[in-house]
């Protein structure tokens, strides 16, 4: 009998997780036993003894044969599979197909010749079923017949591979990337919003020719101040924050009386004065004052028109959004009355009660949803006129808050005890722990991966295109168990094939280019399988390197992939360029080595990447700041990547860090109002005749010209 330690390694890899891992300094580090332990906790095998071992095997083993379908098969439309159907020993059983559309196919039954089973005293049987290559895309349901009774599971065909972004291939897209919140106009409310989303894209496909705006994940966060300032950490991937909606664009704001029209204009003169500031963003009193301007609106009668849009938006979100709206309303309550504690166990009696009680409440949450819906298609549709081959392009972030709607809405597919973060890299050095409660691969397939549909429907219904941060947490997670480190955690393994396949099916359905953030510490084939989708990677040019760690020439880069000079986790290349990123985390303690030692190593990268452009001849001697951007940007261009992206905060010369990942109150993340070089706010309206920004995006559009 194998000894206790190797069991339960054993037993981590059979349930889908890692023992071992590769380091990003090339070492393979092995997982601590208590780590494994800590982590089969929160998969639900508590494995504290070998008898607990042994149980846990046997129950995972006899799941399957326990029930007669699995839950969900997800498979690609060129490929068949076959689908196992358990029954009692010896009863006969047959089963069809009823196609999304109202067809049927039956199913011809395969040999299968696996011994019987005793479950609990029960013999139960294996048949096996072929379901055919070429079924049309679409939700489907196989149904089991047996004497005993009828059995129904869910069956998804999904696109061998997307192909939206092959019209790319002869002339290649730019783009745009832009922290939405950090650019405002003349008529923000001191935050940038839907509408200046809206007129950013217009400009920047009118005016300059781009062909996608990518903005920050606009998730929403906690309906009430004070809110989590990091678009990444939500509390709903699937609904919008209340801070982007621009007030004088609901249509109700016509209609509002006269001296509700004056409060809100007193509400709005409150907080317009920052839209001019450059030090720091301020997101609580913003949300405060568009609050009290969307209860006046919310006062206002619907038109039978209106009515209807909003009866019909309720009906296609369906249940997720009464319960996201039903969150809002007891943490918006909940706040008020100091009780936010007790939003970690919501008592289902005091949520029905709520139901009820805080109807109102949650009918304004379901109409500002609405208008943020209304408000997002507005926008995607004037980026599409403005001459965008994509239009606006969004971000899905990883996970949720701990305390949040989705880990009220979706507990039975997320795990407790343990988070999602990442180990240590050479950025930061401690690791990190993002604080949000991963999906339980398990549980998700159960409910046939039917909360990650909703979430991408909902998502791609105005988007020309998703980016998903961190797309290898498709593939698997660093869980960090409660208690534990960052660096002390492991890798959970995800149903790649199942989350992919549905991402792709979703997409196709859309219309929406898919864009994977595929960078970090990965296994080479996952890449290899992302392209075989047709799911673009990302290049980030200081981190493009080939086998002997030099600089890759710009005809090495992948072509399935959007390439840019920087990423929001980076300092705008002027930054950069100066290695503000080393002295930062030099004073915030995230460095392991001494400070000379990491600025010499960043130096020398950076003169790499220089050397190679002067090479190139696409760098002067002497060059002044400018000019080294737009070179940067020109030998990205000259990549055969499909999609380029160039940071807004590089065409105006910003110097400052969005995000210094590791912080928290240490640094003012996600909290920068975008300005120029000389620390002057920079507006929307300014973005339409800046010399600085035409130069660099001209440079960036003639380098992406078909030669």
């Amino acid at each position: 009998m194998p000894s206790e330690p190797t069991a339960l390694r054993d037993l981590a890899r059979d349930l889908g997780v890692s023992t071992e891992y590769w380091g990003w300094d090339g070492t393979l580090k092995d997982v601590a036993e208590n780590t494994l332990r800590s982590v089969l906790a929160a998969l639900g095998a508590q494995a504290d003894s070998p008898e607990d071992i042994d149980r846990i095997r046997r129950e995972h083993e006899h799941a399957p044969w326990a029930r007669t379908l699995p839950p969900v098969t997800v498979l690609r439309t060129d490929h068949g599979t076959t689908v196992p159907v358990h029954v009692d020993h010896g009863s006969p059983v047959t089963t069809h197909l009823l196609l999304e559309d109202g067809g049927r196919r039956d199913l011809e039954q395969v040999d299968d010749f696996t011994p019987p089973v005793d479950i609990d005293g029960t013999l139960r049987g294996r048949a096996r079923f072929r379901i055919p290559s070429g079924l049309p895309l679409g939700w489907h349901q196989l149904v089991a017949e047996t004497p005993s009774g009828t059995d129904t599971a869910d069956v998804v065909v999904t696109p061998a591979r997307l192909t939206l972004h092959e019209g790319f291939a002869a002339r290649r897209a730019y783009g745009i990337q832009a922290q939405l919140y950090s650019v405002r106009s003349s008529r923000s409310w001191g935050i940038g919003d839907l509408a200046d989303m809206r007129d950013l894209a217009a400009i920047s496909g009118a005016c300059h020719g781009a062909d996608f705006l990518l903005v920050n994940p606009l998730h929403a966060s906690y309906p009430t101040p004070p809110v989590e300032p990091s678009p990444y950490l939500p509390v709903t991937r699937r609904f919008t924050s209340a801070l982007y909606l621009r007030i004088e664009d609901v249509p109700e704001w016509r209609d509002l009386p006269e001296h509700a029209r004056q409060r809100v204009e007193l509400s709005r003169r409150g907080v317009e004065d920052w839209n001019t500031r450059v030090d720091r963003l301020e997101r609580d009193d913003v949300l405060a004052a568009k609050l009290e301007a969307l209860e006046e609106l919310f006062a206002v009668p619907l038109s039978a028109g209106r009515r209807a849009l909003l009866t019909a938006y309720r009906r296609r979100e369906g249940q997720g959004l009464e319960d996201f709206a039903l969150w809002s309303a007891i943490a918006e309550s909940a706040r008020a009355a100091g009780e936010e504690q007790g939003l970690s166990e919501l008592d289902d009696d005091a949520v029905e009660r709520a139901r009820t009680e805080l109807a109102q409440k949650v009918d304004f949450h379901v109409w500002t949803q609405w208008l943020l819906d209304e408000q997002l298609s507005a926008a995607q549709t004037a980026a599409r006129d403005a001459g965008m081959r994509i239009g606006i392009m969004h971000d899905l972030a990883v996970g949720v808050e701990e305390i949040g709607a989705d880990s009220w809405r979706l507990r039975g597919v997320l795990a407790r005890g343990a988070t999602v973060g990442a180990p240590a890299d050479q950025y930061n050095q401690q690791g990190q722990n993002w604080h949000q409660p991963p999906w339980h691969p398990e549980r998700l397939r159960e409910d046939s991966y039917r909360p990650w549909r909703d979430m991408l429907r909902t998502l791609m219904r105005h988007a020309g295109a998703l980016r998903i941060d961190h797309v290898l947490g498709l593939f698997r997670l660093w869980w960090i168990p409660e208690g534990h480190e960052a660096s002390d955690g492991a890798y959970v393994s995800y149903d790649h094939e199942a989350m992919i396949g549905i991402l792709a099916l979703e997409a196709e359905r859309s219309g929406t280019v898919v864009v994977g953030e595929d960078l970090g510490t990965f296994e080479p084939w996952v890449r290899d399988y992302l392209v075989d989708r047709g799911i673009l990677g990302t290049s980030i040019l200081w981190f493009e390197n080939d086998a002997e760690g030099a600089p890759l020439p710009a005809a090495d880069y992948r072509t399935l992939c959007m390439s840019s000079v920087n990423t929001h986790d980076l300092p705008p290349t002027a930054g950069y360029l100066a290695g503000d990123h080393v002295a930062l985390r030099h004073e915030l303690g995230l460095l392991e080595r001494p400070l000379e030692e990491e600025q010499e190593a960043d130096a020398a990268g950076r003169e790499q990447v220089l050397d190679l452009l002067r090479r190139d001849g696409l760098l002067a001697p002497g060059a002044d700041l400018e000019d080294t951007v737009i070179a940067l940007h020109r030998h990205l261009a000259r990549t055969p990547s499909m999609l380029l992206g160039v940071s807004l905060v590089d065409c105006v010369g910003e110097r400052r860090i969005q995000n210094q990942p590791g912080t928290d109150e240490e640094y003012p993340n996600w909290r920068i109002p975008l300005a120029d070089a000389e620390l002057r706010p920079v507006s929307i309206d300014d973005i339409a005749t800046d010399e600085r920004t035409a130069r660099l995006l001209a440079a960036v559009r003639e380098g992406i010209r078909p030669r």
